[in-house]
């Protein structure tokens, strides 16, 4: 798959381009059409997003892996006894997601630069790794609270876990989101007319597949929530 970034200076002629074709569309009442430059920045965008989660698809597989092994035991919420919670399988599902971190192209930096369709995509997974890491950092963090900690310390950390729980399964109902989003984008955008063999159908199905809910959707539900 290829989806490499175009060159700084050729972006910043395409993206002149089309705030000069912006201008001339508002004059003339027009600015809701798409012009074929902006609809090419969208697909190399989307080949930059693609090329991206393509990349990224082995980490994510095994923090889902590891999410899922450690998700039964707090989907209600801690227990009573924190000590039945799996400490090994809360740690490994942390250290699985603070491995995907953020692809380049969806960083802060490079963001907001991305348009269209691919802007959505990067959101989606931004949100899925931030909520995700700190979900179970939070929930190793009030794991140790609540064996270990002072009275006061245990009674904040519960009061508190239904909110780091939501996290985790937030970010992976945003993971799950993808592929469905990646599928629309792709028809969007032209699909096999539009994109030719720099990316094809079948290499937007797998990608689909890997992020779809049957994939990365937590089970069961998420069974608390915060402030009830």
């Amino acid at each position: 798959m290829r989806g490499a970034r175009r060159s700084p200076i050729r972006r910043a002629a395409l993206l002149l381009a089309l705030g000069l074709a912006a201008i001339l569309l508002a004059s003339c009442g027009s600015a809701r059409h798409s012009t074929p430059a902006a609809s090419r920045l969208e697909r190399e965008d989307l080949l930059t997003v693609a090329h991206a989660l393509g990349e990224a698809r082995g980490h994510v597989a095994k923090e889902v892996s590891a999410a899922k092994a450690a998700w039964r035991t707090i989907a209600n919420g801690l227990p009573e006894d924190a000590a039945t919670i799996s400490r090994p399988a809360v740690q490994d599902a942390m250290r699985r997601a603070e491995t995907v971190g953020v692809p380049t192209p969806f960083q802060e930096a490079e963001v907001g630069e991305l348009t269209g369709p691919a802007s959505g995509l990067a959101g989606l997974f931004r949100s899925y790794t931030r909520l995700s890491t700190r979900g179970w950092q939070q929930v190793l963090a009030a794991i140790e609270a609540s064996e270990h900690g002072s009275t006061a310390a245990a009674r904040f950390a519960r009061a508190n876990s239904a909110l780091y729980i939501e996290s985790i399964y937030d970010g992976h109902y945003s993971l799950a989101t993808i592929g469905k989003q990646l599928l629309l984008a792709y028809k969007k955008l032209g699909g096999v007319a539009g994109f030719g063999a720099s990316l094809t159908q079948q290499e937007v199905n797998s990608l689909a597949q890997a992020y779809s809910q049957a994939v990365n959707r937590l089970h069961p539900h998420v069974g608390v929530r915060f402030g009830s």
